[in-house]
Parts: structure tokens; sequence; C-alpha cells
């Protein structure tokens, strides 16, 4: 496998393979030529290799209505990305259909080099919806034996989880719930992560933690959250998407959600 481009440009004597192994790829470069090469090109390589998902040219309809069109959307681990949009405009279905909840008329979907139909088959990817996550028979500790085999000793560290462990999801408060959800799904064993609202229905004070624990967690992880609280979602994304009349928009300021009508304009 070849490279092309600026890359290969700082590379005309050195050999480049490509191994797979897993889902990760490995760069082999001889040893002794790589510490010549310009200081940023081996975090160069390492933004290339990174894991990825993304989702392509997505489309759905509900009745006659459009609600996404030819959408596009990715994430890589390392990295926070923002959703935004109005209430109807199809975020909680994009996520829903990157998941594999809901199958829309048409999308490209791959999670590390290779396709999936559905996001969960791929076994790398964790979904927290708007409604409940955790069946309320099941109890706390049921729920992080099963989903955060790796970081069960984290998780086990947090006063929150330790004091609720032998207690039923359905035996706790909508907040407590939501807190308790949004964490066993930040520390799953997957790579990539989908929030939708996950700052609903919590006091400042724990969406400071939530936030807290992203900024810990993504150096091994990759997140895609949507929520309404735009201001937090801005603090803790890395790059920020508006979905607005069934497309999808790069947001690099302030002026831009103004501009695509997510924010009102400043009266004069």
């Amino acid at each position: 496998m070849l490279l092309s481009g600026n890359l290969l440009y700082f590379l005309p004597f050195y050999s480049l393979f490509l191994q797979k192994h897993g889902n990760r790829l490995q760069v082999h470069l001889e040893k002794s030529y790589f510490l010549r090469l310009p200081k940023f090109l081996p975090h160069a390589i390492d933004d290339l290799f990174m894991p990825e998902f993304f989702v392509d040219s997505v489309n759905h309809w509900f009745g006659d209505r459009e609600i996404l069109s030819n959408v596009y959307i990715n994430c890589k681990s390392g990295e926070v990305v923002g959703l935004l949009g109005r209430n109807g405009c199809g975020k909680s279905t994009l996520l829903k259909i990157i998941f594999g909840s809901i199958i829309p008329k048409f999308k490209y979907l791959k999670i590390d080099e290779k396709i999936y139909q559905k996001g969960y088959l791929s076994k790398n990817l964790t979904y927290l919806p708007q409604n409940n996550l955790v069946p309320g028979h099941i109890s706390v500790s049921t729920a992080v034996d099963l989903l955060c085999k790796r970081y069960k000793p984290q998780l086990l560290e947090m006063e929150i989880v330790r004091k609720f462990l032998q207690v039923k999801f359905r035996e706790l408060s909508g907040g407590e719930q939501r807190y308790l959800e949004v964490l066993l799904c930040m520390y799953s064993d997957s790579r990539f992560v989908l929030l939708d609202e996950p700052f609903s229905q919590l006091a400042p004070i724990v969406v400071e933690e939530i936030k807290w624990h992203i900024n810990q967690l993504k150096t091994d992880k990759g997140f895609i959250l949507t929520d309404h609280n735009f201001q937090s979602l801005l603090d803790v994304a890395d790059r920020t998407v508006l979905l607005h009349n069934g497309c999808n928009y790069t947001i690099r300021n302030r002026e831009d959600l103004i501009l695509h009508g997510y924010l009102p304009a400043a009266k004069d």
C-alpha cells in the first residue's frame, strides 16, 4: 500500500510497510532513518492511522419529509465532535442510524476500515439514547460488569458508582440514573461513544464532572455528542458540526451558528 502527496515527499529513501493487526494499522519504519525525518512527521503518521469511523451519504425520510440529505460525519479516536441542531433536525436520528437502530434509505458506514450495516455489530460503538438505557430491573453492579470490563477499576473508584452498586436502576432518581448511564457509556469497552443529550436532567456541577471525564477518556476514545446546552458542548468539543435543513455544516465560531440560524443575531 502506497501513500501519496506531502507525506511521501519526506520519505523518498525510506520503506513504509503497513501491516494490519485487528482493527489497527501499524507503521513500520527503519528506525535508524526515522530519527532523520522532520520532527512533525511521526505525529502526522500517527494521525493518519488513528482509529476512525465515518458515515457518509446518509439519506432518511419520515413519510414525505426528507430529514437527512447526503449527511457526512466522522470521528477519530482522540477527539470530541459536537453535533448541534434545532429540535427535529435529525440529530438523534443520525446517531440511531450510526448505531443501527434505525435503517435509513441509504448510508455508508465504516468503522476502523471495515464497512458495517449497523454500527453496534462492530462491538466498538456505544450509544446513549435520550431515553433510559439500562432496564430498571438491572443493578448497577450488573451493568458495570456487562459494559465496562476494561475500565471497571476506574468506575469503582467513583463514589456515585460504589454507593449504588447493589441498587437496581428503577430505584434511582432520574438524575442518578442519567448520570450513571452516561458514565457507563463513557467508560464502556467501546472505542467510539455516541452521547445523545448527556447533560440533560443534570445539575451544573454534574455537567462539569461529565466534561472532565470526557477529557480524561478522549486520549483512547472518540466521542460524538449532542446537547441543547450548546455552551457546555462547545466547551468540550474539539470541533463542531451543525445539522440544518437536512445537511451538515462545519462550525468554526459563534458567527457560523448565527449565519445558519441556530443562534439569534444580536439586536441593534
